[in-house]
């Protein structure tokens, strides 16, 4: 900074050197009231551009892990429609087992092995009848379609996981009771004998346990999902807490730049004005 001579007052280099200092301090106050106002540190690129594109980085990966849960949420929906599907199947399935088991006895005569029969029928109708239903936007969910669905689970392109549910290891992946084996031709048309009865037995017992482990494999998606909500919601607070540092105003030490600015600013106004008064003295050497 120049140092100005009294002495010489067709140039003011005092009041420059206070002009400039003025101007400074009114540039970081007003930054300092942008921040307050608008609660960020970064307001345009020109304040931090690396921080800037640290930061872009970090809100576009946060949205998009924001996004990802927003997915496995959506699919751990899914995933209970079916579950729900899946139990009613198995609670008429138990039913049938009961009523089977009831024909299996010589106890029953030719009236009741038929109301047996028309009962079974029902419930191997209400099968299908739900697996009919048990969609999710117009997509079946245990028809045996479903699958190789991928879901993304994260921001990366790689971040996917892959839904099926079918029947693991046989042709006939859905749960119908054509499927299950337990339709007219494989249960109530043999409960008319003892024998027969117990051939149908055989068939639901095999249709529970296929049930029961659709129902586990659902299951594990939705636990496996639960944990991927869980790192996904940790991932997204620590990224949001990293672009904030960067991003974000902090206020108290920002209302503390403004005060000491303010202050400044009245001081450095002062001095302006003082400097511009210093060349008057040189007036005093021609009395």
């Amino acid at each position: 900074m120049a140092i100005g001579d009294a002495t010489r007052i067709n140039t003011n280099i005092g009041a420059f050197n206070a002009l400039n200092a003025l101007k400074s301090i009114n540039r970081m106050l007003e930054k300092s009231q942008l921040r307050l106002a608008t609660g960020r540190r970064i307001n345009e690129v020109a304040d931090d551009p690396a921080g800037f594109v640290i930061s872009t980085r970090l809100n576009a990966r946060s949205r998009g892990l924001s996004t990802a849960l927003d997915n496995i949420g959506t699919a751990k929906n899914v995933l209970s429609i079916a579950e729900g599907g899946l139990l009613n199947i198995s609670d008429i399935l138990v039913t049938m087992k009961e009523k089977v088991t009831q024909a299996a006895s010589d106890t029953l005569g030719s009236a009741e092995r038929n109301a047996i029969k028309t009962e079974l029928d029902q419930l191997t109708a209400e099968i299908n009848n739900i697996v009919d239903e048990t969609t999710f936007s117009n997509i079946s969910l245990i028809d045996g379609n479903y699958r190789n669905k991928s879901i993304q689970t994260g921001e990366d392109t790689t971040n996917t996981l892959e839904i099926n549910i079918v029947r693991q290891g046989t042709t006939s992946s859905g749960f119908r009771a054509a499927d299950l084996e337990v339709d007219t031709a494989n249960v109530s048309s043999l409960v008319f004998t003892a024998a027969g009865s117990s051939t149908a037995l055989s068939k639901i017992d095999s249709a529970i346990e296929i049930i029961s482990d659709a129902l586990q494999n659902v299951g594990a998606y939705i636990s496996r999902m639960t944990v991927k909500e869980s790192t996904l919601s940790i991932s997204i607070i620590n990224t949001e807490a990293t672009r904030s540092r960067i991003m974000d105003a902090d206020l108290a030490r920002e209302q503390l730049n403004a005060t000491k600015y303010l202050i400044l600013q009245q001081t450095s106004t002062a001095q302006l004005a003082q400097a511009n008064i210093t060349p008057q003295n040189v007036l005093a050497l021609f009395v």
